[in-house]
């Protein structure tokens, strides 16, 4: 006879620890798919609002104007703009107190921005991990839900007189369905951990690159009134 091995019908006759275990990777994947979209629009903003604000920050605006502009809308800024911010709030604040050490300027400065810099990064790299343990727990799961569907087609096999490949081709198909679906959670997962990683490290990069050299630029009007 014809038996129906239809991925729904494994599924559905799969034992019950098997049946818990496609249905966690089922959640996983899906937790997983909402994290990768997520991500893929929120880095796609970052890139866009750094990019709008390094052209007009190079545009020539005053410092000021940037500072004051950035301070009204801090919520909303870009990530390089809030650690802008920080480093200009931290120059005119010991600037006001009459340091006149530009060195102790610039490292207060330099100092402020490093932390907003890796506040930024922790917000950027947030739910990376996530896909991380997805990619890398998602197999070793399916293959345990693979190797207690076989055991249990066995155990139940044992019962027979007589064992046909048509008697144990379904439990071992049920039981496969497991390392399937785990394979399903983690190959996405893995390949989205890797391109936001090599794009948050881009990101990472290029504010680096901007603190630099705005602290060059705080260098040189360390000296100067306080209307940069």
């Amino acid at each position: 006879m014809n038996q129906d091995l239809s991925i729904i019908t494994l599924v559905l006759h799969a034992s019950f620890v098997v049946q818990v275990v496609m249905a966690g990777l089922l959640l996983t994947s899906l937790a997983s798919w909402t994290v990768i979209f997520g991500k893929l629009f929120g880095l796609r903003r970052v890139r866009r609002e750094n990019e709008e604000f390094e052209r007009e920050f190079w545009a020539g605006k005053n410092l000021n104007d940037l500072f004051n502009e950035a301070s009204k809308r801090a919520d909303k800024a870009a990530s390089m703009e809030r650690i802008f911010a920080s480093g200009m709030r931290e120059f005119l604040k010991l600037r006001e107190r009459r340091l006149a050490d530009a060195g102790a300027l610039l490292d207060g400065a330099r100092r402020a921005m490093r932390a907003s810099f890796q506040r930024e990064m922790d917000a950027i790299e947030s739910h990376l991990s996530f896909l991380a343990s997805v990619g890398s727990v998602s197999p070793y799961v399916g293959l345990f839900g693979t190797v207690w569907g076989i055991m249990h087609a066995f155990i139940g096999l044992s019962n027979l007189q007589q064992v046909t490949l048509a008697t144990v081709a379904p439990g071992i198909a049920e039981a496969l369905v497991a390392t399937a679906i785990g394979l399903f959670a983690a190959i996405p997962a893995v390949i989205a951990y890797n391109r936001f990683a090599r794009d948050i490290d881009r990101i990472a990069i290029h504010s680096e690159t901007f603190i630099e050299e705005f602290s060059n630029i705080l260098h040189r009007n360390a000296g100067q009134p306080a209307s940069t």
